[in-house]
């Protein structure tokens, strides 16, 4: 792969991230808004940051770990990472969507948390097993050729996840006043984790 393949890849596995990060970022605005927190900036920017190395960081490792692990396991698990992907995050989103018509005090899902950063960042990049997969099938045979790949992959995810939280928490917040950023975000999620699940039973996309 030439380098333009490469963030081409790059970009295609940082869509999911990006989509993800929106919707985080509309709901960290409405839970500021919701506790009327002016001096929040500081969390955001370190709940941003830390969510942006996570994507970035486990949407490099899953191809390594596919790339590591061509063998009769990771076929095995590349026949199940799309149900495995869509279940989390059929899950992650039916959870956002009964917590939004539940009171305040009762809704966990937080973007803040680590837990819920880790969630997120997992399927979403669980996927990208199969590009390690790939990557062994085109050549790759020693780990220092995926010295380039790897990081660009990280680095982009980083980027577009820093974009996507911006872009919600700028845009967020007359969304939330119009309905609730929960039931959409969980729309949002199901919908990744049925294209997901889409795309491999049917090889769309």
């Amino acid at each position: 792969m030439n380098l333009l393949d490469i963030i081409l890849l790059a970009v295609a596995l940082a869509m999911d991230c990006f989509a993800v990060s929106i919707v985080s970022g509309v709901i960290v605005r409405a839970r500021t808004a919701a506790h009327d927190d002016r001096h929040a900036s500081c969390p955001i920017l370190h709940t941003r940051l830390r969510m942006a190395f996570l994507f970035g960081f486990f949407q490099a490792l899953m191809p390594l770990i596919g790339w590591l692990g061509i063998s009769w396991f990771s076929r095995q698990l590349e026949a199940y990472d799309h149900w495995i992907a869509f279940v989390l995050l059929a899950f992650i989103g039916g959870n956002m969507i009964r917590e939004a018509f539940s009171p305040e005090e009762e809704q966990h899902f937080n973007p803040h948390r680590l837990r819920t950063q880790l969630l997120l960042a997992v399927a979403t990049s669980i996927d990208a097993l199969a590009v390690g997969v790939s990557f062994a099938c085109m050549g790759y045979r020693h780990l220092s050729q995926l010295m380039v790949p790897l990081p660009i992959i990280a680095v982009v995810s980083f980027l577009f996840s820093l974009l996507g939280t911006r872009l919600g928490l700028r845009f967020g917040g007359p969304l939330a006043r119009r309905l609730k950023p929960g039931i959409l975000g969980g729309i949002i999620l199901i919908l990744i984790g049925v294209k997901i699940l889409v795309s491999h039973l049917w090889g769309v996309g």
